[in-house]
């Protein structure tokens, strides 16, 4: 028999601060089938596709079965996914104004097959309007696939946060002080006391980034303090009581937290923390905007991330936040022209 402290390392239990999972090493599940669902209809539902032929628009998700999850295994991640997908369509001729219906199917979307390999059916209902068909098949099918592939990089980085969770092989000895391969420093997580933050003690590191918004800075500002807008660019309900110490809830309920700080066109600071961190671990995220005459740059600090969340976090903040409120910025610019 082994002695304490010896044999394989896998079974060596750590003083971790949630005691679950020691090293990864363990099988465990997350059921994203009600997830998927509804990031399916997100993405899916209100597609454009427009040609010389006329606009076409997928307008409902009439059948969405199968399921989905994710495991953690070894400290990797396998994903395991299969849908059976109706959408309807509705679009208008352009030159006769003609509107038209049909459908697409789409009868195995899984890990087995990739996207451009999945079968794609469009069809039509009776009567004239082919070209609508033909413009579904050949515009339609490529926009529906971009789609799903959107589906697939969030199931693999939005719904995962957390699920590979820190170890002390995660960083080494040198961590109070040393960085990781990114440049960012890692640190134990020691949060500012005035934000009253009740926590666990765990490998963090500092998040850094930066970003330009063709935006002025308290239409930049309000965006992420207007309840409406909030909601605009995250697509989702969300609860912003943006007053210091008022509520944050986003995207149906990732993400969680509240105002610590706010500047009006300047400054915000957030106690913010993801769904699966572990309990009542937090970050302090710091916006900074820095005006830039019809241009705004935000800089963005995020002090208390947990080492293995680096990643997904970063991937969070570029594709659920900044990327959808510049298509936002856009989307108001145009219907202004």
């Amino acid at each position: 028999m082994a002695k304490w402290g010896q044999g394989d390392p896998r079974w060596i239990v750590e003083e971790r601060a949630d005691a679950t999972n020691v090293n990864n090493w363990h099988w465990t599940e997350r059921d994203a089938t009600s997830w998927s669902k509804s990031k399916l209809k997100e993405v899916l539902v209100g597609l454009v596709v427009e040609g010389e032929a006329g606009r076409c628009e997928i307008s409902d998700l009439k059948q969405v079965e199968g399921e989905a999850s994710c495991n953690s295994r070894k400290g990797k991640l396998i994903f395991f996914y299969e849908w059976n997908l109706r959408l309807s369509w509705k679009g208008t001729v352009k030159e006769s104004g003609e509107k038209h219906k049909g459908s697409v199917e789409i009868p195995n979307l899984s890990e087995e097959n990739e996207v451009d390999d999945t079968e794609i059916n469009i069809s039509k209902k009776k009567g004239e309007g082919d070209v609508l068909k033909d413009l579904m098949r050949t515009e339609g099918t490529t926009k529906v696939r971009e789609a799903l592939r959107d589906y697939l990089k969030a199931l693999k980085t939005e719904f995962t946060l957390g699920m590979i969770l820190p170890t002390k092989a995660t960083v080494g000895p040198e961590s109070a002080t040393g960085q990781n391969p990114s440049g960012n420093t890692v640190q134990d997580c020691v949060l500012p006391q005035s934000l009253d933050i009740v926590g666990v003690k765990i490998p963090t590191v500092k998040i850094l980034m930066r970003e330009i918004f063709s935006s002025p800075t308290d239409e930049l500002y309000s965006i992420f303090t207007n309840k409406e807008l909030v909601q605009k660019f995250s697509k989702c309900p969300a609860v912003i009581e943006a007053e210091k110490g008022g509520k944050l809830l986003m995207f149906d309920g990732c993400v969680s937290g509240e105002y610590a700080e706010l500047v009006p066109s300047q400054r915000i600071v957030l106690k913010w923390r993801c769904r699966t961190w572990p309990d009542e671990h937090y970050a302090t995220v710091a916006l900074n905007f820095k005006d830039m005459a019809a241009q705004t740059e935000l800089q963005l600090e995020c002090t208390g991330v947990p080492v293995s969340n680096e990643d997904s976090t970063r991937q969070c903040w570029k594709k659920q936040y900044f990327e959808e409120i510049h298509t936002l910025l856009q989307q108001s610019k145009d219907s202004m022209e």
